[in-house]
């Protein structure tokens, strides 16, 4: 029936098809595309009813838009058909190209599937070409890709007739530019769902990193990140208003150091073990008038990105007051709480740091032979064990099966200890050692029990203070307990310690004012020495002896005081 109009026909559906795609393009939303590409069918290409069937993530098939019928837009949109049977009917009909056509005289077998559909009542056919209301013609849409979009189902053209080869190459056309703009819509679609995510992380993050500000500035105790890995290790970015107060520096200025520029010089080995992620230390931390304060350091490595540059994470708390609180406790413990002198505990523990089990072999041993031996290296075996130059070996045992003294040990052949001698008599040879001076006052005992325990204690103070003033830095004045006092000196010789011991003598001798009164107490000195092979007490043992020797050579007048 196209036959004598032919050119006109064609002439008029390439405008209404150029008018119908123009308006798919003016769509901005999927729901708009699909809803323009049924209108377009219905009021461009010749057909009453036309819808939309588009493929869902799942496989299957709904029911998008549909023009042309009221009754049927509310009846079956929104309805799905399975993929099985959508694929059933594009395989069987005829083939007009990309078309595929389903006579009535077919299609019967379709009625039950799931497919959703409608049928426009009418009569029957009359002459060959004509419509049958239960004739079916779909044009499939693929992607770019080969993969289906969705199928155009058509129905009831104006003409009442099937469409011939034109029709059929306009709606061809129609179906391509249709999954064209569909594709578009989507990729729009899923650019403005990313936008907007995007767009929610990004005020996620901007959220976040307020919290994460606000939590770094304004956290009451201090906080910095500092540069991890490069030539910047270490390098403080950015530090918070707390610690800036703890350590009295600007931000400005704490730019341009690191912590190990301002980490006491004693505890940069403690700093260094802690860079690691999780690292904790106690440490000093100089502040800006020279002086340190203690602070627990507590690391944490946080990366800027996923794969960012790595940044550590410091918290910095104020631990003064509990350092302060512990050194205090410590100095209690060994020190004596009346007169702030080392108590037993801590004498005893100073001598023995000086002293290991195994004695010098030659106490005549130069200084220059005591060298070579200590640096010597050599090893030997005893027993199948390495032993040092002194019988240690180098696991830290000797060979009797004791552990080597603390602070010695041989871990690569060396032996560090510095062995303590003694002068071979009361005579001065030469020989310098640790002199243990050991000290009981003379008539102590009488003022406590005419004055009081206030004046014996004031008494006691007084003589420690006396002790104190006439010793040499680095000496030990001890209070062993009672009246009884013991100082280490080291690097003296016999005569040394004989005149040690008078000077002390005449300083404790001197009249001692107490609430306006004067008494005087004596004091007798025993010289001991400290020697390799001996233990602490042992050496307190024998000045102790030799001081009672010392008391009973005097006669009980010379010995009176007060």
């Amino acid at each position: 029936m196209e036959t004598e109009s032919e050119p006109y026909v064609r002439l008029a559906t390439l405008r209404q098809l150029h008018q119908v795609v123009a308006e798919l393009n003016k769509a901005r939303s999927l729901a708009d595309t699909l809803q323009a590409v049924v209108d377009g069918i219905v009021s461009g290409l010749g057909y009453e009813l036309a819808c939309v069937n588009l493929v869902r993530p799942d496989g299957d098939l709904v029911v998008a838009a549909l023009a042309g019928n009221p009754a049927a837009e509310a009846l079956i949109t929104g309805r799905v058909g399975s993929r099985a049977s959508w694929d059933r009917r594009l395989s069987m009909g005829e083939s007009w190209g990309g078309l595929r056509f389903i006579p009535h005289t077919e299609g019967w077998v379709l009625i039950e599937d799931d497919v959703p559909q409608w049928h426009t009542e009418g009569p029957e056919p009359r002459f060959e070409d004509e419509w049958h209301p239960e004739d079916r013609l779909y044009a499939p849409m693929y992607a770019s890709g080969g993969e289906l979009l969705g199928v155009i189902s058509v129905d009831k053209p104006r003409n009442g007739r099937r469409p011939g080869a034109w029709g059929q190459e306009a709606l061809q056309m129609y179906a391509f530019q249709a999954a064209i703009a569909i594709s578009n819509a989507r990729l729009r679609a899923n650019m403005q769902r990313a936008l907007v995510r995007l767009e929610r992380e990004q005020q996620a993050l901007r959220a976040s990193e307020e919290s994460f500000r606000q939590a770094f500035e304004y956290a009451p105790s201090g906080m910095a990140i500092a540069e991890m890995g490069g030539d910047q290790h270490g390098r403080l970015l950015r530090t918070n208003d707390a610690l800036c107060r703890l350590l009295g520096r600007p931000a400005s200025v704490m730019r341009r150091y690191s912590f190990s520029d301002l980490v006491h010089p004693e505890d940069i080995g403690t700093l260094l073990r802690t860079s690691a992620e999780g690292g904790r230390a106690e440490l000093r931390l100089a502040r800006r008038d020279g002086s340190y304060v203690w602070v627990s350091l507590r690391n944490s490595v946080v990366a800027d990105a996923a794969d960012g540059p790595r940044f550590l994470l410091t918290h910095v708390e104020d631990i003064e007051e509990r350092k302060r609180h512990e050194l205090q406790l410590a100095h209690r413990a060994s020190h004596d709480s009346l007169t702030g002198l080392p108590n037993s505990a801590e004498l005893r523990s100073r001598l023995s740091a000086r002293l290991c089990r195994r004695p010098q072999q030659s106490t005549q041993a130069s200084a220059v032979e005591a060298l070579d031996a200590a640096f010597e290296g050599r090893d030997a075996f005893e027993g199948g064990a390495a032993v040092g130059p002194h019988g240690f070996p180098v696991d830290g045992y000797g060979a009797d099966g004791y552990p080597a003294p603390d602070g010695y040990r041989v871990d690569s052949g060396y032996d560090h200890h510095v062995h303590t001698v003694a002068p071979a008599s009361d005579l001065d040879d030469g020989t310098k050692g640790l002199a243990v001076l050991f000290c009981d006052l003379d008539g102590f005992k009488s003022i406590n029990d005419r004055f009081g325990h206030h004046t014996g204690d004031a008494v006691l103070i007084e003589v420690a203070r006396r002790l104190t003033n006439g010793v040499r830095d680095g000496d030990t004045v001890a209070r062993l307990g009672g009246d009884e006092f013991v100082v280490l000196a080291d690097g003296l010789g016999a005569a040394d310690a004989a005149d040690l011991a008078v000077r002390l003598r005449n300083a404790i001798i001197p009249p001692i004012r107490v609430d306006g009164r004067a008494v005087r107490v004596g004091a007798s000195f025993g010289i001991g020495w400290a020697s390799c092979g001996m233990s602490a007490d042992e050496v307190l043992r024998s000045a102790d002896q030799r001081m009672y020797i010392e008391k009973r050579s005097r006669s009980k007048a010379q010995r009176r005081a007060g």
